[in-house]
């Protein structure tokens, strides 16, 4: 099995260049077909000798992941299916907003935190995705444009919890931000967790700062034990201290999620509980209707219900706002990523729909 070049640290890079007989510097020539031009095959690497050319292609790839098939939602939703070497499959959405599209990325194939009202939990916990396997999702999307259209916004809330595969996601952030990399703003990236304490405090201890989004759906110890079973390791007293410590720049906040579950978490005395626990703190709260699929036991709750919760946070001083559900019809909205493991999802379909970003044919 070729290593995936994607996999490899520059100064790794550069020893693999040597052992080809070739100066260094074709490192960065490298780097830069494969990060800036976004190519997919040795062969175009034109201004590399044919003999490195041939080197690279015999003991590297370029994809660690291949397209399996996507399918689009009503809503311009594109939610895509990727086989990986070992034949395990791991989704990414992407998610058009306005004039910028943001793509939801996995860092592990299922989940080990086995939170009762994710489908990816149901999965269970198969292993981590590699360096290459989590950058290879925003290439490959970023390819699979229309040329005029560039990704804007990555965020690790897809497949898996991001700090449970701490290394490889710092890694992959890394490349992300780096000029020789995808040079994303540090704005742009969001890793998503449930608590992994030791994780949050990691993450705020490194030369980069991105922007934390903390899953907290319940705003009582044993409620949230209850719906997420890694409660019981890291208490929710826990992770809140872990969130107040962690940097934040001027102007920016910490964002925490809550899925509200019909009669379980969406009631006004939640609410209230959460806005009490919250205080002190510079934050916004997204509001997640739950997104309901057959294996799972909870429903959504009433509109009116969702507006009375948000407005309780409202009053206390918070921004609180709903978060659309984006591709629900696709099982592509959160909670909803299960890599069309045995849940009966709706067949993939390669046509393309009549959306600006969409390519002009499959690059399946």
């Amino acid at each position: 099995m070729k290593e995936s070049l994607l996999n490899l640290e520059e100064s790794v890079l550069r020893e693999a260049v040597r052992s080809a007989g070739e100066p260094e510097y074709r490192a960065a020539q490298i780097l830069d077909w494969v990060y800036q031009k976004k190519v997919a095959d040795f062969a175009e690497m034109t201004n590399l000798p044919v003999a490195l050319r041939e080197f690279l292609g015999t003991h590297y790839e370029i994809d660690p992941l291949k397209l399996a098939d996507y399918q689009t939602s009503v809503d311009g939703t594109v939610k895509f299916l990727f086989d990986l070497s070992d034949h395990k499959k791991i989704e990414s959405v992407l998610i058009p907003m306005d004039s910028n599209l943001t793509l939801c990325i996995s860092t592990q194939v299922g989940c080990p935190l086995d939170c009762k009202f994710c489908l990816t939990g149901v999965m269970g916990y198969t292993r981590n995705l590699t360096v290459g396997e989590i950058v290879g999702q925003v290439l490959f999307v970023q390819r699979w444009l229309q040329p005029s259209h560039r990704i804007s916004n990555v965020v690790f809330m897809g497949m898996g919890e991001p700090l449970a595969n701490y290394q490889n996601t710092v890694k992959a952030i890394r490349v992300l931000l780096s000029e020789k990399g995808l040079h994303l703003s540090n704005r742009k990236i969001t890793v998503s967790t449930a608590g992994i304490v030791p994780g949050i405090q990691k993450l705020g201890r490194e030369d980069f700062i991105v922007n934390l989004a903390v899953s907290l759906h319940a705003p009582y110890e044993d409620l949230r034990t209850q719906l997420m079973p890694i409660n019981k390791k890291y208490p929710l007293e826990m992770v809140l201290n872990a969130c107040r410590e962690y940097p934040l720049p001027k102007r920016r906040r910490i964002t925490f999620e809550y899925v509200l579950l019909k009669g379980v978490n969406d009631r006004p005395i939640h609410a209230k509980e959460l806005a009490k626990i919250l205080q002190g703190f510079r934050c916004k709260i997204n509001l997640l209707p739950f997104n309901e699929a057959e294996a799972l036991p909870y429903e959504r709750p009433s509109e009116a219900d969702v507006l009375q919760f948000q407005k309780i946070l409202i009053h206390h001083g918070y921004s609180a706002f709903i978060r659309t559900s984006r591709g629900r019809d696709i099982l592509a909205a959160c909670g909803q990523l299960a890599a069309c493991s045995s849940f009966k999802v709706r067949p993939m379909s390669s046509a393309t729909a009549s959306i600006g970003f969409l390519p002009s044919k499959s690059m399946a």
